[in-house]
């Protein structure tokens, strides 16, 4: 069966209780690749995968959702500044209706805007080397898209426990 676009809440629904996300930052000569705990509740950086074409990036994708028994992805989504989307974002819109096809999870996409700008920062702080950050930069901006969603997904959580708690009558819990 073909994945599915979800949004963030509807990935989370479909999500087995205890399975990992990956994240992903598109580039165009890599792909940062990120992975969460099985509670999703941290996002480490875990490989960079170097684009060659199409089908052996997605065969480098599958591998890692298999060996990771991946249950659903998260892929940064490049929007302009003002919220448009430009040509990066319809190139990351294209190479997910591609790979769809030849994956069973589902695939969410999150505002990625700033995520890059915010790790360069970060591994200057940390007074990286320029080669380290380029090593590192793809990966760290997956974990960064990742963590950003988890977190949002935690809150989705805690407001539907919220709700069903105010639903309660008072004194049955």
């Amino acid at each position: 069966m073909p994945g599915t676009i979800l949004d963030l809440a509807e990935l989370q629904q479909a999500l087995k209780p205890a399975a990992a996300v990956i994240g992903l930052d598109l580039g165009t000569k890599t792909i940062g690749v990120a992975i969460s705990d099985l509670g999703r509740r941290i996002a480490s950086p875990l490989v960079l995968i170097n684009r060659v074409k199409f089908t052996q990036d997605v065969e480098a994708l599958i591998k890692i959702i298999g060996q990771r028994e991946v249950a659903g992805i998260v892929i940064g989504l490049p929007l302009n500044m003002d919220g448009s989307e430009g040509p990066r974002a319809q190139a990351t819109r294209a190479f997910v209706r591609n790979l769809l096809p030849k994956i069973d999870i589902s695939v969410s996409f999150w505002d990625e805007r700033l995520s890059t700008v915010a790790v360069t920062r970060t591994l200057l702080e940390a007074d990286t080397s320029r080669k380290r950050r380029g090593e590192l930069v793809d990966k760290m901006a997956a974990a960064f898209i990742l963590q950003g969603a988890l977190d949002r997904m935690q809150k989705i959580t805690r407001d539907l426990a919220d709700a069903r708690d105010e639903d309660q009558p008072f004194g049955q819990m």
